[in-house]
């Protein structure tokens, strides 16, 4: 059976039948009544980024009938292409059509795009958010909620732990504030006055992944242990069978090798034995219904929610959640928590009464009985006094529980607090870190805070200021010390520094100077525990003292030189010509182990008055598949080098850097098989010649291979920035691929961390003696700006035509907008008589029900009918797509053809 591009909905494949479909009869200017109701949706910023929970997806709609759906923010045109050279849009809407292919494979037939640009990977969601938009984004986010009305809405990692995408990042946060932006009636009041959308209150929010170990096989979900004790993990064991004999991870598998413009096709077939294969795990964030921790059942997260909850448990559609007024609390004090408690919208609960469960020691006052009974689709609120002991332990996070007894059933619920010292001094967090907390805090979700240790970055024998800062919990003012705990090979300026009169309410600081007094200790992840070297940090009050841990991270330095005398580019290191030291590139920061044979790298960097030399030499026993010049882009897929320099050593993100991505030879036999290079995830991306005017490459490559060197030149004015010659960022990263797929298999480098290319704090450093900058001001970034468009895209017109859902979930236009009449078969294609009530574009496929065969595009003028010959190659169409946008409002039609 030829699978189809996405899994038709009913109406759809009846229309393409030929069959009769009420979704496709004549216009109306009602809103469509078929709009899709789903149980989970899953908002993610790529295609493929769902793919990880595809075995969980799969076998809820297998078992009980639960029907997911998948927002993707852009449609992953920034991303790479193993198997053909399309870029840009076109890429996106292939890209589109893998997701639908993969997705289908766990029976998901909904898929919305956002239609927001793909830029190449980065660590930041502050950029992601620039780029992408903050308000349209969460717009289109929250109307795909309010339309399609999902009990559960899943989504990635929204905080900054080392590595993790900031498209990733920001498409988590979207989804956190759409969880409850969608509830709220003041939140985008146009959806509700001029659309007629209403409110929806999802019942969970859960992100996928869970900080902490377990066992595999079939014991996954129970035997999980969270890092974080208060954390609620639930499991999806991927080794239950499928319909059709195959384990739900094997199905997974298949729907990985979909996504072939990723390099996934080869992606290594799922285990046979059952006792190896793994959960998908899913952590709980936030949920508006009761829930059973205990419950370690395939289907955990659908109790309560999409499925009843366990025998005694509360009616389907009950609410009950717990808010506390904040989320920090010192020892001795009180806080206000309140049980909010609303009964399904077709029934009353009866003789309600809300308990809580304290930890160990504490108390708490109020009766918890809710006057009468909660009329059906009616909140009711309690509120209980609670007192934190006086002798709590600080710095631990704890569960406030309450217990809810109806006639109807019993149900439970949790919510985590945070006991802290009356001062808490906490290591200065990282820029993207701060503006993190900051969000988590202000949308109520303070708890994710725990995901993320607090490190710092100091040059290897260099010295740096680290901040402590400091906030007062407590009700009196404090006065104190802060003692800063290093490991051996640093020193401080002082043991303790003190603060005085801190306010309550109020912030401080302290500041060290720490010094890498031991140059010799290893850098990057080679050093400490996994790159990290532990601190703690010693706040002492007049209540007590209290201890909080973080880590401070060796990033590699070098003195640059002056380039010798007579040098050249010319692939080969002269004596004399880079007379500063020899950088080993052969760490590895993701991938496979190499030996020095397999791959490993040396290099020496100087400089000339108006240039930086670059010189690395690869030892390589593969050379991986060799591009075509007009591929030269993406540089990670297979054997290269990239060189990042970072001017002034203080970017946030790679917008404000210059990386340039070098292959060391091309498929070009006519050409003598040249080297090629191009600017990627930087200040300015492109092809070399274009982005840095004036730089030069030169390669060679050993035959019998067994490595290549590279030579390049980059002059200062290409850089966004004048280069601060006390303080330069850089890194040179080494790609080893050992296939013809375009994958690369190990990542080398200089400063090598976990996604270290997006991490401009953790590069190298190094200092340019008696180099003297010219004036200058700094580079604007340039981002990409175009993105594949739903109403390009057949795929996302036909789904449209019958899920209620516009294209891209911008406003929907009313039925009324666009009429298609007199759609027939004709010499050279399908004609038809397009008619529209406003002025706006017509976008027409000629579709055989998996592609389209041509398409037109139309302007149209309110009232005026045009009639239009959509040209058909390659096949037989038996319908027409349509897709109508006017105003920022778009509408999707599907016609049979007569």
């Amino acid at each position: 059976m030829r699978l189809k591009s996405f899994l038709l909905p009913t109406a759809l494949a009846l229309a393409l039948s030929g069959a009769p479909a009420v979704a496709l009869a004549a216009p109306t200017d009602a809103p469509p009544t078929d709009t899709v109701d789903l149980d989970v949706l899953f908002v993610s910023a790529h295609p493929d980024d769902e793919a990880g929970s595809l075995a969980t997806l799969g076998q809820w709609k297998e078992k009980h009938g639960a029907k997911a759906g998948v927002v993707t923010i852009t449609r992953g045109e920034g991303g790479g292409n193993a198997v053909g050279l399309e870029e840009g849009p076109p890429l996106g809407i292939i890209r589109e059509r893998e997701e639908r292919t993969a997705i289908g494979r766990a029976g998901v037939e909904n898929l919305y795009n956002l239609d927001r640009v793909d830029f190449w990977y980065t660590a930041s969601a502050p950029l992601s958010e620039q780029i992408w938009g903050h308000d349209d984004t969460l717009a289109q986010i929250v109307r795909v909620i309010r339309q399609t009305r999902p009990e559960i809405v899943m989504t990635m990692n929204p905080s900054p732990t080392p590595g993790n995408h900031g498209n990733h990042q920001q498409a988590a946060r979207f989804a956190a504030e759409a969880f409850h932006a969608a509830a709220d009636p003041a939140a985008f009041p146009e959806q509700l006055t001029q659309e007629g959308l209403k409110p929806f209150r999802a019942a969970k929010f859960l992100r996928t992944g869970g900080t902490g170990s377990s066992a595999t096989g079939a014991q996954c979900a129970s035997s999980f242990v969270p890092t974080v004790p208060t954390d609620q993990v639930f499991g999806v064991w991927e080794g239950t069978p499928s319909a059709d004999g195959r384990t739900w991870a094997e199905v997974e598998v298949d729907a990985r090798r979909d996504y072939v413009t990723q390099g996934w096709a080869g992606t290594a077939a799922a285990p046979t034995d059952p006792a190896k294969i793994r959960c998908d795990f899913y952590t709980l964030v936030d949920s508006r219904v009761p829930y059973d921790p205990a419950d370690t059942s395939p289907e955990a997260i659908l109790r309560g929610s999409v499925l009843p909850a366990t025998a005694g448990g509360l009616p389907q559609g009950t609410e009950l959640y717990l808010t506390a007024d904040r989320f920090d609390l010192a020892p001795g004090e009180t806080v206000e928590v309140t049980a909010h408690v609303r009964a399904p919208h077709n029934r009353a609960l009866t003789a309600p009464r809300v308990s809580l469960r304290l930890p160990q020691g504490w108390t708490a006052t109020g009766s918890g009985a809710l006057r009468g009974a909660v009329p059906a689709g009616t909140e009711r609120t309690v509120t209980f006094t609670m007192t934190v002991p006086a002798g709590a332990d600080t710095n631990e996070q704890h569960l406030v529980g309450a217990n809810l007894t109806t006639g109807q059933g019993a149900g439970r619920t949790d919510r985590a607090v945070r006991v802290v010292a009356d001062v808490r001094g906490t290591l200065e967090p990282l820029p993207e870190v701060g503006l993190f907390r900051t969000w988590a805090g202000d949308s109520g979700y303070p708890q994710l805070d725990t995901l993320i240790k607090p490190v710092l970055t100091v040059g290897s024998g260099k010295s740096r200021t680290v901040r402590v800062d400091l906030r007062n919990h407590g009700e009196a003012p404090q006065s104190g010390t802060v003692a800063l705990g290093l490991p051996a090979g640093f020193t401080a300026d002082a043991a303790t520094k003190s603060y005085a009169e801190l306010a309550p309410g109020a912030t401080g600081a302290v500041t060290f100077t720490v010094t890498n007094s031991d140059a010799t200790l290893p850098t990057a992840n080679e050093g400490g525990d996994g790159g990290d070297y532990g601190i703690t940090i010693t706040t002492t009050s007049a209540a007590g003292s209290t201890v909080e841990t973080g880590a401070l991270e060796i990033v590699p330095t070098s003195e640059v030189p002056h380039a010798g005398h007579d040098h050249a580019v010319d692939g080969v290191a002269s004596p004399g010509e880079y007379p500063g030291e020899e950088l080993d590139l052969s760490r590895i920061w993701e991938g496979q182990a190499t030996t020095p044979q397999d791959a490993s790298a040396t290099g020496r960097v100087a400089w000339t008055e108006d240039a930086l030399k670059v010189f690395v030499q690869v030892t390589d026993d593969v050379l991986g598949k060799k591009v075509v010049p007009q591929d030269c882009k993406r540089q990670r897929r297979t054997d290269s080098v990239e060189i990042i320099v970072d001017p002034k050593g203080n970017s946030t993100d790679t917008s404000t850097v210059f990386k340039a991505g070098i292959f060391p030879v091309t498929d070009d036999p006519a050409g003598g098989n040249p080297p090629c290079w191009q600017r990627d995830a930087d200040n300015r991306q492109g092809p070399g010649a274009t982005t840095a005017p004036g730089m030069t490459v030169v390669s060679k490559v050993t035959a019998p291979y067994a490595g290549y060197t590279i030579e390049a030149s980059i002059p200062f004015a290409v850089l966004p920035d004048a280069v601060d010659p006390a303080r330069m960022g850089f890194n040179v990263l080494v790609y080893d691929s050992d296939t013809q797929d375009l994958t690369s298999q190990s990542r080398l480098g200089w400063s090598t961390f976990t996604g270290v290319r997006a991490d401009p704090y953790r590069y190298g450093l190094m200092t340019l003696p008696g180099y003297t900058p010219a004036g200058r001001q700094p580079s604007a970034p340039v981002f990409p700006d175009t993105a594949a468009r739903s109403v390009h895209s057949p795929q996302t017109i036909a789904q449209s035509a019958v899920d209620g859902v516009a294209p891209a979930a911008v406003a929907r236009l009313p039925e009324r907008a666009l009429r298609l009449t007199g759609q027939r078969q004709v010499a050279g294609g399908v004609q038809v008589t397009v008619l529209a009530d406003r002025a706006g574009t017509a976008y027409l496929h000629a579709w055989d029900g998996d592609r389209s065969l041509g398409e037109r595009s139309v302007q149209l003028r309110p009232g005026d009918p045009v009639t239009v010959l959509v040209p058909v190659t390659g096949g037989t169409a038996d319908g027409l797509l349509a897709a109508f946008e006017a105003g920022g409002a778009a509408l999707a039609r599907h016609v049979p053809l007569t």
